[in-house]
């Protein structure tokens, strides 16, 4: 078996661990899709690519490589979904996914000019990215101070979801879950470390949530950011396509067994073994 990272840091954790997995039946190489210049290599064959990298060039490489009859994990299609906040919102909701009322905006200088918000705001870069804006705004001030910072930015603006202040974190691989709590970027005083969390302990629907944003995203490998809005009911706040999964026992071995499952010919969305 031959599998190809697309990525610039094939170092991450979860590929790291994965690779010494897939090493001891096969191969495993790295391709950077955003090399350029004349030294930059072609794109290796390979059974399976793992399509870590969000960028347009890796889009376009990942869509190519699936005309061309090759499995990619996520296809092109579908992670390009999660990387246009727009979309990602309007599908989950057309879904019945309770996913957090999300508006869009071609620049926030407007909103930043209609005086203070009515409540609490989460103001998004539209396209998700490294680097992009991700903040909340609880007064016309704070909205005038990212409108200069982001003047250009469309940007999708949701209100806030009053919560204790942690952000669940889960995961799935081929249908197999993970989860871990932490502080949100968005508490006082900032991000803190993620706990694991042991699935079982989730509250009542949260993975049945967890798997159905699977089926409507069509993704393999993906996160769901949930908030308790109150009484164990949860609201989606973003999805990411091949997410970290830092820290997670079993992970690598899950990501191992997909890669397996897609460079023997089993389709991208076949029921796991297990």
């Amino acid at each position: 078996m031959r599998v190809c990272l697309l990525t610039d840091k094939p170092g991450h954790p979860l590929l790291a661990a994965a690779s010494a997995l897939w090493a001891e039946r096969g191969t495993v190489v790295a391709y950077d899709p955003d090399a350029e210049g004349p030294e930059a290599p072609g794109v290796p064959r390979a059974d399976v690519y793992l399509l870590k990298a969000h960028t347009p060039r890796a889009l376009a490489l990942a869509a190519r490589l699936e005309g061309e009859g090759a499995a990619v994990v996520n296809s092109a299609a579908a992670t390009a979904r999660c990387q246009d906040r727009t979309e990602m919102a309007e599908l989950a909701r057309a879904a019945g996914l309770p996913f957090a009322a999300t508006r869009t905006l071609d620049r926030l200088g407007p909103l930043a000019a209609a005086g203070e918000p009515p409540a609490p705001l989460v103001v998004k870069s539209r396209r998700s990215r490294r680097g992009d804006l991700v903040a909340r705004a609880d007064t016309a001030a704070d909205l005038r101070r990212l409108a200069a910072a982001w003047p250009d930015e469309p940007v999708v603006v949701q209100e806030f979801t009053p919560n204790a202040g942690w952000d669940h974190k889960l995961w799935a691989i081929d249908g197999r879950l993970f989860a871990a709590v932490r502080r949100s970027e968005l508490a006082p005083g900032g991000r803190g470390a993620t706990t694991t969390v042991a699935p079982g302990q989730l509250p009542c629907g949260w993975a049945e949530v967890v798997h159905r944003v699977g089926e409507v995203f069509a993704l393999d490998v993906y996160g769901v950011d949930l908030l308790d809005a109150g009484g164990g009911a949860p609201v989606i706040v973003d999805i990411n396509a091949f997410p970290g999964v830092r820290g997670q026992a079993g992970a690598p071995e899950a990501l191992a067994a997909l890669a397996a499952r897609r460079a023997a010919g089993v389709p991208a969305g076949a029921p796991s073994p297990r």
